[in-house]
């Protein structure tokens, strides 16, 4: 196999990949009783809701339109770190609230 060979076309994906949300789940932050419907909805259609671990607000930015423009959900994460960085260097950080908040 050439690992260096050029591609024998464009890459193309499908737009919206997969079925309607639960009527719980709106756009934005999911929590509570919405995150359990959505997680049970990935569950019951057998696919995986892509955890994508954040560095930037650049790559924050880069998710979100991915997850808008294929219209699937998506999980951005930080680490203790980038929580902290997200969340601002005032703010207090007792009990990691600062990397919770980010």
């Amino acid at each position: 196999r050439n690992v260096g060979a050029a591609r024998s076309g464009p890459i193309t994906m499908q737009t919206k990949t997969i079925t309607p949300m639960p009527a719980t789940v709106k756009p934005g932050v999911v929590t509570g009783q919405a995150l359990w419907d959505l997680l049970q909805h990935a569950k019951e259609n057998e696919y995986a809701i892509p955890a994508v671990n954040v560095v930037s607000s650049c790559s924050i930015s880069s998710c979100l339109e991915a997850a808008a423009k294929y219209g699937g959900p998506m999980i951005i994460q930080f680490s203790r770190g980038g929580g902290q960085f997200i969340a601002g260097k005032t703010a207090n950080n007792d009990n990691d609230a600062a990397c919770i908040a980010g």
